[in-house]
């Protein structure tokens, strides 16, 4: 049987191995859902890590989160966090404020005006990510978080 990523990247040499095949399907998979999203929220005016940090910042309720919290919170790390939020600021989405106690640090929360794009968007992204996933089981969806979630125990650094 032909593999089917192979003819997608028109690959002519066989793999090295399944390991390598694995991992290619992944990244390949990883970039067909970010290209997905990222077409599903280019006409709402964000990027996927401001999706993200929007949507961490309404889980984490009105006293919000620091900096770092929010970047190890992420999906996928952002270097520049620091000028994502700065985006997010300028657009009215997420506001800042110094702590009380401690002036150095500042905590990030979600505005008004960020939880309402975002109830604007969850009907929306629902919908599409259903239509994506339609045609999988719930049985194979439940092995195929089983089996990412068994690629991540291996601490970076470590393989």
């Amino acid at each position: 049987m032909a593999n089917k990523l192979q003819g997608e990247i028109r690959q002519t040499k066989p793999f090295s191995g399944v390991r390598q095949e694995a991992l290619l399907n992944i990244r390949r998979t990883s970039g067909y859902l970010e290209r997905w999203m990222q077409q599903l929220l280019k006409s709402y005016g964000i990027t996927e890590q401001q999706y993200n940090v929007l949507r961490i910042l309404r889980g984490a309720g009105p006293e919000g989160l620091r900096c770092t919290e929010i970047g190890e919170r992420m999906l996928s790390r952002d270097p520049d966090i620091t000028r994502l939020l700065a985006r997010l600021q300028r657009n009215r989405l997420i506001e800042r404020r110094r702590d009380a106690r401690d002036r150095r640090v500042t905590h990030i929360r979600i505005s008004p005006a960020g939880s309402a794009l975002l109830a604007d968007l969850d009907p929306v992204v629902e919908a599409e990510m259903t239509a994506l996933l339609a045609h999988m089981s719930e049985e194979k969806m439940s092995a195929l978080i089983d089996l990412l979630e068994e690629v991540r125990q291996v601490p970076l650094g470590e393989a």
